[in-house]
């Protein structure tokens, strides 16, 4: 370690050289920009102290003071300058020249070899003859510290439909009604007996699957009169936007499975869909609506009403199909469908 801390010493100039100082072995690494973040000087810096020092020929101790580094400091960087131009004023590498307990390159490739045939670490430990540490040191190093990163993720399938109206997913998100001064979700539940319980309220939402333009509102509980009414009402907003529903996915919820919904879809000319049972993901579109409905608008502020909460969900409807970016689509919801009145507003 000594002779490691006296290779990296620079001899002031006129002092002589210094004998049986070591060198190292390795070439000069390559320089880089970035500098430590408890640095004095950045190598801009210190090209402004030397350039000072030759080129306008301030004092080294003037030239120290000017940057707030020492003297010593200073002699050192002005022999680095000295001895290689301002290419070596740039950070060094911290790794020692020399690391004579470091691993055979060998030795590396046969514990990820044995990894990807997924042994543990204190199995390859075992087999190699090396400690627990050594070999999970390795792996971390390599990025294979745990058995998930064996598998590379499989690449992200978004299906989608070729059309505005081609397949409209329809859901009901029950929600908590917010007491008179807010509710526990924002106050705790220590809040008191008046931020209890006030009942639930039901946002019916139909969002178009190549779009992702969406339509919500609160229509009541999931039963087949609320249902009808509320896929009569989505039926005429997406007409006036020019769109003709061809399909629509729901759940199995009761309203979705009555003869009165069926009857109603043929008669609008719609073929209605179901999920699988117990398969939400079927409807992931609407799914996924539905959680952005609750971090953006539902539980994105503390609300002291249930009626100033109602109050803006049209607002957050309206960003969310004209302003809000949809990184699914590379922008918002309207911007699928051209010549809409109103698309930039």
């Amino acid at each position: 370690m000594r002779l490691a801390v006296e290779a990296m010493k620079v001899v002031h100039p006129g002092m002589g050289c210094q004998a049986g100082v070591a060198k190292p072995t390795n070439p000069e690494p390559e320089p880089r920009m970035n500098t430590h973040k408890n640095a004095r000087m950045t190598v801009h810096g210190r090209i402004l102290l030397v350039r000072r020092i030759i080129d306008e020929g301030w004092l080294v101790t003037a030239a120290a003071k000017a940057a707030g580094v020492s003297t010593r400091t200073a002699y050192k960087w002005l022999a680095r300058y000295r001895a290689g131009g301002e290419r070596i004023l740039h950070d060094r590498s911290s790794a020692p020249a020399r690391c004579p307990r470091r691993l055979p390159a060998e030795t590396v490739a046969e514990i990820e070899r044995l990894r990807r045939q997924r042994l543990t670490g204190p199995q390859i430990a075992t087999r190699l003859g090396l400690t627990r540490s050594t070999v999970g040191a390795v792996l971390r190093r390599l990025g294979l510290g745990r058995v998930a990163a064996l598998d590379p993720k499989p690449p992200v399938v978004r299906y989608e439909r070729a059309a505005p109206g081609e397949l409209i997913h329809i859901d009901v998100k029950k929600l908590a009604r917010v007491p008179d001064g807010g509710g526990h979700k924002k106050l705790g539940r220590s809040a008191g007996p008046s931020h209890t319980g006030g009942g639930y309220t039901h946002i019916h939402t139909a969002i178009d699957a190549y779009s992702r333009l969406a339509y919500s509102e609160f229509a009541g509980t999931e039963n087949t009169r609320n249902c009808v009414a509320f896929l009569d009402r989505a039926v005429a907003w997406f007409a006036e936007r020019g769109i003709t529903i061809e399909v629509i996915l729901t759940d199995n919820g009761n309203g979705y499975r009555s003869r009165d919904w069926r009857d109603r879809c043929a008669e609008l000319g719609i073929r209605h869909k179901r999920t699988k049972p117990y398969h939400p993901a079927t409807n992931g579109k609407v799914e996924r609506f539905n959680r952005t409905l609750l971090d953006e608008w539902a539980y994105a502020r503390l609300w002291r009403s249930e009626a100033s909460r109602a109050r803006a969900l049209d607002r957050f409807l309206h960003r969310y199909n004209h302003h809000r970016h949809h990184t699914a689509i590379g922008g918002p919801p309207i911007s699928r469908l051209n010549n809409q009145p109103g698309q930039n507003t």
